[in-house]
């Protein structure tokens, strides 16, 4: 039997220009997925494409992280933003003042509560939860993402991994351990691989392949591939430091090469819903 891949493409609604990458990525390439960034300044344009597009599986990309700002008031979430209401640019910030107490749940919940409730708005159903730079990692921020999942139906919950070496790799499979474990205790659905975390931002064709080729080794049945494609030249991107290289994700994810090689190994393309038996 074929084994079930989705190959998912976040931060649609980041930039006009992501919203056609992933648009393009799904017409004409391999993306199935997508999680859309209800606090991004491209979301309209995000909604529209989800729509257009019939069959893609939608998503929420959840964050308390990133340069755009969230859609409640400073007031609202104190203790996730800073004096000018703005949220810390790197998950290790949210990670910092996890450790220290300083992040109030209840603004967790109430922010993302929002920023739901906008992504449910494009009148498509959720298939998944999954956070900007994986931030629902950090216990107390997996709790309120799997509450979420849990009061609003939706099936799925991304299970981040890493193969590092080393201090950060470490981290992300201990913590990946605990929320394997919560989504498991809750009733909710994950893949049971995933790649995409180590690569963010570099998934050219040769890196696509060699993860694709690793979860084949493995004996998992389900697997995500988490993707970033982008449009080349895109002025917008321009304030983002990331470093990535969108663009040559787009081309790896619209290669013939790429699909062929999906079909050779035996994988058969599909969605979250697909994940939870409920496409």
């Amino acid at each position: 039997m074929s084994r079930l891949l989705v190959v998912n493409a976040d931060d649609m609604g980041l930039t006009p220009g992501v919203c056609r990458a992933v648009a393009r990525a799904h017409e004409g390439g391999v993306v199935t997925s997508t999680s859309v960034l209800a606090v991004g300044t491209a979301f309209e344009q995000a909604a529209d494409a989800v729509r257009q597009a019939g069959d893609l599986g939608l998503g929420a990309h959840l964050a308390i992280v990133g340069e755009d700002p969230p859609l409640l008031s400073a007031r609202e979430i104190p203790t996730l933003v800073d004096r000018r209401g703005r949220f810390p640019l790197s998950y290790r910030t949210v990670v910092a003042r996890g450790a220290a107490g300083r992040i109030d749940a209840d603004d967790v919940a109430r922010e993302f509560r929002a920023q739901l409730d906008r992504v449910r708005g494009i009148g498509v159903p959720v298939t998944h939860l999954d956070t900007h730079q994986h931030t629902h990692l950090w216990p107390a921020v997996a709790r309120v993402v799997v509450d979420l999942a849990r009061e609003g139906g939706i099936p799925c919950v991304r299970l981040p991994a890493s193969a590092r070496r080393g201090p950060l790799g470490s981290g992300v499979r201990l913590l990946a351990g605990r929320l394997r474990r919560r989504l498991e205790g809750a009733g909710l659905a994950t893949t049971e691989a995933y790649a995409g975390l180590d690569e963010a931002g570099h998934l050219d064709g040769a890196r696509f392949a060699a993860a694709l080729r690793r979860l084949t080794a493995g004996t998992a049945g389900t697997a995500e591939i988490n993707t970033h494609p982008g449009e080349a030249g895109d002025p917008e991107l321009a304030r983002f430091a990331w470093g990535y290289r969108w663009a040559d994700e787009l081309d790896a994810l619209t290669a013939r090469t790429t699909r062929e090689l999906v079909n050779r190994l035996g994988w058969r393309l599909g969605t979250f819903a697909d994940v939870a038996g409920t496409g």
